[in-house]
């Protein structure tokens, strides 16, 4: 073998079709998911896109249902729904037809304006950067209550939703932490109020295994060595699954409970699913804040994997997710 060819880049760690690294530390990304996926657009529902943060070149997509003929409908204002996208803070997009798919359905069956934000992806942007990412949407939409047509025709700033799946429902987490605070009200100003946070399967981490960490199969959509390898390329160079920014109670972790640095938690709920991976953490995650006297409660989806909700967002159990997130937002953060 030529001393060239031993020295090639070769491939290190990979994620799903989409994400490959290099020994030599470069990066190849494809532009799509590996899976095909038809977009269903009935028309029911407008969207476009816009940018919320021109130098890192970050987007959104904003949708809102088509109003009906009458002159009231048309007035209505609706709650707004943010939604950050999966994929281990490694993969995923606004643009992705499986997250198109289950915006539209959101928009349609919620009656809501829906906001889903892209965010940088590690590992070229290592965490905290989603985070941060995540954070900048929130305050670009509550700076545009008059600036967007779209959001000043449609959009209720003081009944605004905060929701992620996955990794998406970890940002969810940090930023109720972050607007849960006098500094953070502050930062949203006097016209947004964010009622309530729903976590989809949030993606959270810790060294010691849980129960449904050891016990995952290997062929589950999300399995033990993609957790692991996402983790790995996310979290900061050198840092184990215990930093704070994945175990909310690891060390070095802020406090949570109510003194006089406490985190002033908006209605939480946290959807688990019954063979998900990360069942146990999310769980244990809302049992832990219960206990500090946050409003937060767990809806489980007995014998549904990690991202039902995506990869089918017609299916039956679907279907009873939107009923339960409707129910949550029409009642401005109120539990069954």
């Amino acid at each position: 073998m030529a001393s060239g060819d031993a020295a090639a880049p070769h491939v290190v760690d990979e994620c799903r079709g989409v994400l490959f690294v290099y020994s030599d530390g470069s990066v190849v990304r494809r532009p799509g998911p590996g899976f095909a996926t038809p977009v269903r657009d009935d028309g029911s529902v407008e969207w476009k896109d816009a940018t919320f943060d021109a130098a890192r070149g970050l987007g959104l997509r904003l949708y809102r249902p088509v109003p009906t003929a009458t002159t009231e409908e048309k007035k209505k204002k609706l709650p707004v729904f943010l939604y950050y996208h999966g994929g281990g803070f490694c993969i995923g997009s606004r643009a992705w037809p499986n997250c198109q798919n289950y915006c539209l359905r959101l928009a349609s069956d919620l009656g809501a304006v829906v906001v889903a934000p892209d965010y940088r992806l590690a590992p070229e942007h290592r965490l905290p950067a989603a985070i941060d990412d995540g954070a900048a949407a929130v305050l670009w939409l509550a700076a545009q209550a008059d600036a967007d047509p779209w959001l000043a025709e449609s959009a209720d700033l003081s009944r605004v939703f905060v929701s992620g799946d996955s990794a998406g429902g970890t940002i969810a987490h940090h930023l109720a932490v972050r607007f849960g605070s006098a500094a953070g009200r502050a930062e949203l100003g006097p016209t947004t109020t964010i009622r309530g946070y729903v976590q989809l399967m949030p993606f959270f981490g810790g060294e010691a295994r849980t129960r449904s960490e050891a016990e995952c199969p290997d062929d589950a959509f999300l399995n033990r060595p993609l957790n692991d390898r996402y983790w790995r390329l996310s979290l900061p160079v050198g840092a184990t699954r215990d930093h704070p920014v994945a175990n909310p109670f690891g060390p070095g972790a802020l406090p949570l409970d109510d003194d006089d640095d406490g985190v002033e938690f908006a209605p939480t709920m946290v959807v688990v699913g019954g063979k998900d991976i990360l069942r146990d953490r999310a769980v244990d995650y809302a049992a832990r804040l219960k206990a500090m006297g946050k409003p937060v409660e767990v809806r489980e989806f007995e014998g549904q994997q990690h991202g039902f909700f995506t990869i089918d967002p017609w299916s039956d159990a679907s279907a009873e997710l939107m009923r339960v997130v409707k129910r949550f937002v029409d009642s401005d953060g109120r539990f069954d």
